[in-house]
């Protein structure tokens, strides 16, 4: 099947019948300022060599020309087939904060930006794992399940947002408890589950969640974001997020609850910084874990086919030159 790369190019193609209808307009100016000189049949025999439809054909096959010029750049593609391959690596499900408190701006541009952004940076790093990604706040969502395809990862990770999910809070225990349930049945020991959030929960218990995930074979490693002595919440208006008494919200890190977490599902706590995140380090010790061996399903590279078309380009190109508009004894005369 042949595909297009960069699909944008083909629009050049929509020149074309610009040039017949430049050229037509061009030919008709011609004409009325020939008919100034005479009569037509007596004009026309002073220029014997003179031909009518050369110019046409001179521009059709500079379209010709050009039709597939534009198709080359489009880099057309062929032979994309889907194969399984085996892998060794670990099962990583990140869970990150959705909730309002996740808009502070104690980094920038805020916390729930500098993670995605760190979280893009990693997914271009990894090779061999697999990765899912669940969104929480009040309540849990897998976004992607877990998969190899880090393209999908980046792409469903940029659209990751407030209003993710609807109900408010921060249910740390019910995003251990989905990314529990969320790994591969053919996944034994190589999971691990990172939990991104400022830690403040008022929903459930998470350090239980953690134990219970550890005791499965799931170790939750737990990544900071926020400061201890914390920022207001800046809402889409303009204005600060009030509680019901008028007061400003200020939203803080709670680093006990992460480090208690962490400890109970047997990683580590890290806390984020602005120039280094934390990541790398909690991934470092995860590909410390026993590798596990499955089959993934992949694409093969495609072949890339503009070569041919951009040869194509160049015959009627060089065709086009050696054509005059004049008659003579040969065609190419």
């Amino acid at each position: 099947m042949l595909q297009f790369a960069q699909t944008e190019y083909l629009l050049i193609i929509l020149v074309i019948p610009f040039l017949f209808l430049f050229y037509a307009f061009s030919r008709r100016g011609r004409r009325k300022r020939l008919e100034k000189f005479g009569e037509k049949t007596i004009v026309e025999s002073l220029m014997p060599r003179v031909s009518k439809n050369r110019g046409w054909i001179k521009l059709s096959i500079f379209s010709l020309a050009i039709f597939f010029f534009a198709i080359g750049l489009a880099r057309p593609q062929l032979g994309a087939k889907i194969k399984e391959v085996d892998s060794k690596g670990v099962e990583i499900m990140i869970a990150l904060d959705g909730s309002n408190s996740m808009l502070a701006e104690d980094y920038s541009p805020n916390r729930l930006e500098r993670a995605k952004l760190a979280l893009s940076r990693l997914v271009d790093k990894l090779k061999n794992d697999r990765i899912g990604l669940i969104v929480f706040a009040g309540q849990a969502y897998v976004q992607l399940p877990i998969t190899t395809d880090y393209v999908s990862a980046k792409i469903f990770l940029n659209n990751i947002n407030t209003q993710s999910v609807p109900v408010q809070g921060t249910a740390l225990g019910e995003a251990i408890n989905t990314g529990i349930k969320s790994f591969s049945q053919e996944s034994k020991n190589s999971r691990a589950i990172i939990l991104i959030t400022d830690g403040e929960n008022h929903e459930d218990d998470p350090v239980a969640a953690a134990k219970t995930a550890n005791e499965m074979g799931v170790m939750v490693y737990t990544l900071g974001i926020g400061s201890e002595a914390g920022k207001p919440i800046p809402l889409p208006d303009g204005e600060l997020l009030k509680d019901r008494d008028g007061n400003i919200v200020v939203t803080k890190l709670d680093e006990q609850t992460l480090v208690k977490v962490a400890e109970a599902g047997g990683g580590v706590y890290v806390r984020a910084g602005n120039s280094d995140f934390g990541l790398d380090a909690i991934v470092d010790k995860i590909h410390n874990m026993d590798k596990q061996s499955y089959k993934s399903v992949v694409f093969e590279d495609f072949n890339e086919q503009y070569m041919y078309f951009f040869g194509i380009a160049l015959f009627f190109l060089v065709l086009e030159f050696f054509i005059v508009n004049r008659k003579g004894k040969n065609f190419f005369k």
